[in-house]
């Protein structure tokens, strides 16, 4: 049987999962060509904290490396960037000019750092946090500088600020709210997790408002709305990410706060997939890691002809390690004036737990320092 052919844009986690899975269903079906604008295999980008941590190396998060695209008969074209999807021709045209035919396309180019339109955003020493290229020019830093500033309070912004200060630099963490991962935490477990971190070194400027970055050519400080200023070496911004659909829109498909997709994963030309973070589904658009596998279950098995599975959506949980310390939420951990509440909390241990209900039944929960129990409450 003559092999038809299936392009991937993006060489990240969902899309090159997605190949995993295809590759378990039928292996036959199809000449793959994939594309990825890193010159790396597919890493697993949830571990550049531990890189810039020098926790692990860069080979030690590499989920495939190259030699398992050649094992696989996978063409991988590194480094390169698609810049056109001809859709009446059928082919993707890259920076370079390599052109590729395909019968099946699978859009995965994932998310971009967002960056706030500050004044001087564009001097040297101001970066994103989310790739290699990222990490390296961090640690580059850590060797000629001392004094960096993270704007973002979240996960991300916390691991990077973890990272540069056991690189030795004086880290300090801006954030607009007055809790830390408010979107994970309730304002109790936020505390805990602040208090430990300033125990560490971190330092924080909660409620701050970033206006202009300062410096000549080179960041050396940032001032606030208040006119108030940090010294800074090393500008992170950690503030949050934006589905990259911009190709795709480019081509004509139907995009909205992402590329949006059917049940199937399939856009509105139906010889396009897309999975991932560029991905809209049901008026969502996710960031984690647990939607990405179930999306790419489904577009393998509709690309090895079977039809069956539908993407129907991901209840989501989180579960997580801020600098050593755990964490988990799920669902509606705030509660209402018609849900009940259990605490309990040890700040002698640095436990804290809350259960959120509602008609005897669980809403939400957060969990701070002990979170065995996290994964049963989700279930419940």
């Amino acid at each position: 049987m003559l092999k038809q052919n299936l392009v991937l844009i993006g060489n990240g986690m969902a899309g090159v999962r997605t190949l995993e899975e295809l590759l378990k269903l039928n292996s036959d079906l199809y000449n793959i060509t994939v594309f990825g604008e890193e010159p790396y295999g597919n890493y697993n980008r949830i571990m550049l904290s531990p890189v810039l941590a020098s926790e692990k190396t860069v080979e030690e998060i590499m989920l495939n490396d190259e030699q398992w695209y050649i094992d696989n008969n996978i063409t991988l074209h590194k480094g390169k960037r698609v810049t056109e999807i001809q859709r009446g021709n059928q082919q993707v045209v890259t920076d370079c000019g390599i052109r590729v035919p395909y019968d099946r396309l699978i859009i995965a180019t994932g998310s971009t750092p967002f960056m706030l339109p500050l004044p001087g955003a564009d001097k040297e020493g101001v970066i994103g946090f989310r790739d290699i290229k990222d990490v390296n020019t961090m640690m580059d830093a850590t060797k000629n500088f001392k004094k960096a500033v993270v704007i973002g309070g979240g996960l991300l912004g916390l691991e990077a600020a973890n990272g540069l200060m056991k690189q030795g630099m004086d880290v300090s963490v801006v954030h607009l709210g007055d809790s830390l991962m408010d979107r994970q935490l309730d304002e109790p477990a936020s505390e805990m997790l602040r208090l430990s971190l300033e125990e560490r070194g971190m330092k924080f400027l909660m409620k701050h408002s970033s206006s202009e970055v300062l410096g000549d050519e080179r960041v050396t400080g940032l001032r606030f709305n208040d006119d108030t200023e940090v010294e800074a070496d090393l500008l992170v911004m950690a503030v949050g990410i934006k589905p990259n659909f911009e190709l795709a829109k480019s081509a004509g498909l139907y995009c909205e706060r992402g590329i949006v997709v059917n049940d199937t994963m399939q856009s509105y030309d139906p010889k396009i997939y897309a999975v991932g973070e560029c991905v809209q589904h049901r008026g969502i658009a996710y960031g984690l890691v647990a939607p990405l596998w179930d999306q790419a279950k489904v577009c393998a098995n509709h690309l090895a002809c079977y039809g069956i599975a539908r993407y129907e959506g991901t209840v989501t949980s989180t579960k997580l390690k801020v600098t050593g310390i755990e964490l988990f939420s799920a669902g509606d951990f705030v509660g209402n004036e018609s849900t009940e509440e259990i605490v309990f909390k040890d700040e002698a241990s640095g436990t804290y737990k809350k259960i959120v209900l509602e008609d005897d039944k669980i809403k939400g929960a957060v969990m701070y320092g002990d979170t065995v129990d996290g994964s049963w409450y989700f279930q419940m």
